[in-house]
């Protein structure tokens, strides 16, 4: 009688035993699995990556969450080096763009914001700007650009240029036609393409615009600008 009662009393803290060792064994596990998922979002850049950040030159933080991990990296290091005062401000409100335009195309300027296109009209002037950006970066949305949509230069004193999206085409970096003189005022944005290739991306995506307003009417003539006097029209 003793002695059934000792084997129980062993057999309880056996069995004791088991379920802290199993408890241990899940928390072990769960805590493994935690630790490799938890290193490969680190490695994969994703732990460091915020969906907004805060930019001296824009009225509203800068959406990340599109943008490759270096090329996040590339502009908040750009924060620091580059300091001149943007031409101008570029907005397309269907993809929550707003960035700034600065001169020229250099990686430091494209890492920092898009760039004019050397030899293309300048902001405010008749003719063809051309401007080009990142596909990793600021230009990453224009994937989903389409047809009479509205793109906006915004230049000093607050005047606002509002130009309406004519033809969208993917062409190779020997095409430059593209960024030929026009006579009418013309906005042409250029990244490239495909928007997600790993390495040098072959081809270029081109969206061309075409002035339909001015808050300034003042500088330009009808024939310039296809504004007419004390109203907009659209061309």
């Amino acid at each position: 009688m003793q002695i059934g009662k000792i084997e129980r009393i062993l057999l309880m803290i056996g069995l004791g035993f088991l379920a802290v060792w199993t408890a241990a064994r899940f928390h072990q596990i769960i805590g493994s699995r935690a630790a490799i998922a938890r290193f490969e979002t680190e490695a994969s850049g994703l732990g460091n990556r915020v969906s907004t950040f805060p930019d001296p030159d824009l009225d509203s933080p800068v959406d990340l969450s599109l943008w490759s991990p270096g090329r996040i990296t590339a502009y908040k290091d750009s924060l620091a080096k580059k300091s001149d005062v943007p031409l101008a401000i570029l907005r397309i409100p269907k993809i929550h763009l707003e960035v700034p335009v600065f001169d020229d195309t250099d990686d430091l300027t494209l890492n920092r914001g898009v760039g004019r296109i050397l030899g293309t009209a300048h902001v405010g002037k008749p003719g063809n700007l051309g401007i080009a950006g990142h596909r990793d970066g600021f230009f990453r949305g224009l994937q989903n650009i389409l047809p009479d949509d509205r793109i906006e230069i915004v230049r000093p004193q607050s005047v606002v240029d509002t130009y309406a999206v004519r033809e969208i085409r993917i062409v190779t970096p020997e095409d430059i036609e593209v960024l030929k003189p026009t006579p009418e005022r013309t906005l042409t944005l250029v990244t490239c393409f495909p928007f997600y290739f790993v390495g040098h991306a072959p081809k270029r995506y081109i969206v061309t615009a075409v002035l339909a307003s001015s808050t300034d009417q003042s500088d330009f003539s009808d024939d310039k600008v296809g504004i007419s006097k004390g109203k907009n029209r659209t061309n």
